[in-house]
């Protein structure tokens, strides 16, 4: 499934949702007419000032539109007075989901304005996109929330200025710079340095913050993501929908490609994965891409091409110390 399918299943959704109600409210307004006749007489008249008004409106008797709202109003206080005393205040509201939208999703803001998304489809779009982002689960565990400083040793590496304590303090500042200004500016994140040392992680604590806000991400390691890409140039026929993953990898807001090197390099991998990130980068799309090569292993196993994008279009971050890896499974403490 797509965003997009997502998008249209829930709104699918809301529509079934708002149609179920609407024959709800239906059926509680011919028990509240049987029981006070008075409430059905109101509502025609209610429906019939309410034509007039356009009428009105058009010739320009602002007199008699004044009059007509009056008693709009002296009918709806009559009408709700009888509702309250017979049926209950919300016999005749408390029939929807959500009664901000009334089920349709959005809201209308200032007058002349468009419609803008209700807190509860913001929800729901948020949980469509944790589950098509493939991080649902890890993210309950690796966030900003729970990154921790303490496995990083605060004695300052010579060669690199700086001890890994400091380097990941500013990486935290860094990777949430990302994230607050991700409407702002176009950036993308290469992520590298040896294995084990929190670059998984800070991918995790991004995509978190993104999905939180409403954003699109999707997560693949890049061997996983080659497959895709040779599935579907060699066996596209097979496939249940071929386009489903490769419209996702254009599309999302925020695509993150974990452990790029992991993969078999061949000429049609470096060419697939060259368009991918090529694309994004015309279309201003935002790339987080972590790695275990140095800058210029990178150079030495990509081509020119892909490696002038790193350099030209990623903002390069370095992770180095010991392996934390190890330094959690015996102290418990977590990155």
């Amino acid at each position: 499934m797509t965003y997009k399918t997502a998008f249209r299943q829930v709104m699918k959704d809301y529509d079934q949702a708002r149609s179920q109600a609407e024959e709800v409210l239906e059926k509680r307004k011919l028990e509240a007419y049987e029981t006070v006749p008075q409430l059905a007489e109101i509502d025609r008249t209610l429906a019939k000032i309410g034509m007039s008004l356009a009428k009105l409106a058009l010739a320009g008797d602002t007199k008699s539109i004044t009059e007509a709202q009056d008693e709009i109003l002296y009918l709806k206080e009559i009408r709700q007075t009888l509702i309250k005393n017979s049926v209950g205040e919300n016999f005749l509201t408390k029939v929807y989901r959500c009664n901000t939208c009334n089920d349709t999703g959005f809201v209308q803001g200032e007058p002349g304005s468009p419609q803008n998304p209700c807190k509860c489809l913001k929800q729901r779009l948020v949980n469509e996109y944790y589950h098509l982002s493939n991080m649902k689960d890890v993210l309950q565990d690796e966030n900003f929330d729970t990154y921790d400083y303490r496995l990083f040793a605060g004695e300052i590496i010579p060669e690199e200025g700086l001890s890994p304590l400091k380097n990941m303090e500013m990486i935290y500042g860094l990777a949430t710079d990302f994230v607050s200004n991700f409407d702002k500016a176009f950036d993308n994140l290469l992520l590298w340095g040896a294995p084990g040392l929190g670059k998984t992680f800070v991918c995790h604590c991004i995509a978190k913050d993104l999905l939180d806000a409403g954003k699109t991400v999707l997560y693949q390691t890049v061997p996983r993501l080659c497959k895709v890409l040779e599935d579907y140039r060699f066996n596209r026929d097979s496939m249940a929908d071929p386009d489903e993953m490769l419209t996702a990898i254009d599309e999302v807001d925020l695509l993150i490609l974990d452990d790029l090197g992991a993969e078999i390099s061949t000429s049609v991998t470096s060419a697939a994965l060259f368009d991918v990130i090529n694309q994004r980068l015309l279309t201003r799309k935002h790339t987080v891409i972590s790695t275990n090569l140095p800058p210029d292993a990178l150079e030495l196993r990509y081509s020119q091409r892909i490696t002038s994008r790193f350099v030209g279009n990623y903002k390069r971050i370095k992770f180095f110390g010991e392996d934390v890896r190890v330094k959690k499974r015996y102290s418990g403490v977590r990155i």
